[in-house]
């Protein structure tokens, strides 16, 4: 079996410089990291995890809590993306990830379960952030980092920039000439809420007063409870002109309920969605949406809570905001 010693030799260092390049500790050069990893793989080395156990009381190893409601899991492009990201990073600091539930438990005891595993710290990805079982977690001794929540600050988040999102989107479809425009929320959250907040605030910066019957609420990546809404808003005396969609998946089940209907998107009628997911970059026409930045997120929320794991005390919980960018499309015609 392949040691830190016989890496040490190939390489001409000490027995310490591997230990650190392995570890991507910041005192080795970019150089020597390279030089060691790139050895240590060449050479088939593997870590001995139960001696790094034993030495670190670590196990490196973090759970990654994942609740859905419509079934679809990490077929999700969003989420997918940003679990790759959580993955890559975690991976390259020889971390592992364990995935611990796809589906809503009711009072499910996730602080024994995490504590039972031995994890040492906990992304929290999608929940009911206000469940009693889930604050018993995020404020245990666990390391924890949740996306798309912010509870205080004593605890990190990282957030998808929802204000900065949805205000490009507005202002772009505002500046096509649109008045009469309609919003599909999804279910209520912290990020539904910052979205409709967001969504009102840009239109009544344009001196745009949007009408209590304009808003219609559906599921995050359902389509077809976003078809439904669709239909409702479209049978008003004075249908909007154009459609924000909760995500790109659920504008799905709208572009199916306006074509029923012989309206064509970008042409007959404006839609939006969120999220930009490949799918609907795929589509004729392609989707106007906006980006989220999945993969940096799912790396800020690894390094926030490698770090919170390695430093103990010494880490300074954050709220980290990250920003995406407008996919122009061709679902937003002027008027």
């Amino acid at each position: 079996m392949v040691t830190l010693k016989d890496i040490a030799k190939e390489c001409n260092v000490s027995f310490s410089t591997v230990s650190k390049a392995l570890k991507g500790d910041s005192e080795i050069s970019i150089e020597t990291q390279k030089l060691v990893q790139n050895m240590a793989k060449k050479m088939g080395y593997h870590p001995n995890l139960a001696a790094r156990t034993l030495r670190t009381k670590r196990t490196f190893d973090i759970g990654v809590i994942f609740e859905d409601k419509t079934g679809a899991g990490f077929q999700h492009q969003y989420f997918a993306t940003i679990l790759s990201g959580l993955q890559s990073y975690a991976q390259e600091k020889g971390y592992e990830i364990t995935l611990t539930s796809t589906k809503a438990v009711k009072s499910y005891d996730y602080y024994n379960h995490m504590k039972g595993r031995g994890f040492d710290g906990v992304a929290i990805l999608s929940s009911d952030f206000n469940s009693n079982e889930i604050k018993k977690l995020v404020k245990s001794e666990i390391p924890t980092v949740t996306l798309d929540f912010f509870y205080d600050t004593k605890h990190t988040a990282v957030m998808s920039n929802n204000e900065v999102g949805i205000s490009e989107l507005a202002d772009f479809v505002i500046s096509k000439g649109h008045k009469r425009i309609a919003m599909i929320h999804g279910e209520n959250t912290l990020v539904t809420q910052e979205r409709i907040s967001s969504f009102k605030k840009a239109c009544s910066d344009k001196g745009i007063n949007i009408p209590d019957e304009y808003f219609a609420e559906a599921l995050y990546n359902d389509p077809f409870t976003s078809a439904e809404a669709t239909n409702i808003l479209m049978s008003l005396p004075k249908p909007p002109t154009c459609i924000f969609y909760p995500d790109d998946y659920s504008a799905l089940g709208g572009i199916r309920e306006l074509n029923a209907r012989g309206l064509t998107p970008g042409k007959d009628i404006s839609i939006v969605g969120y999220d930009g997911i490949l799918l609907t970059s795929m589509m004729i026409p392609p989707l106007t949406t906006y980006e989220q930045n999945g993969r940096k997120i799912g790396i800020t929320i690894a390094e926030n809570l490698i770090a919170n794991i390695e430093q103990g005390d010494n880490y300074k919980p954050a709220r980290e905001l990250i920003s995406g960018r407008l996919l122009h499309g061709d679902t937003v015609c002027s008027i």
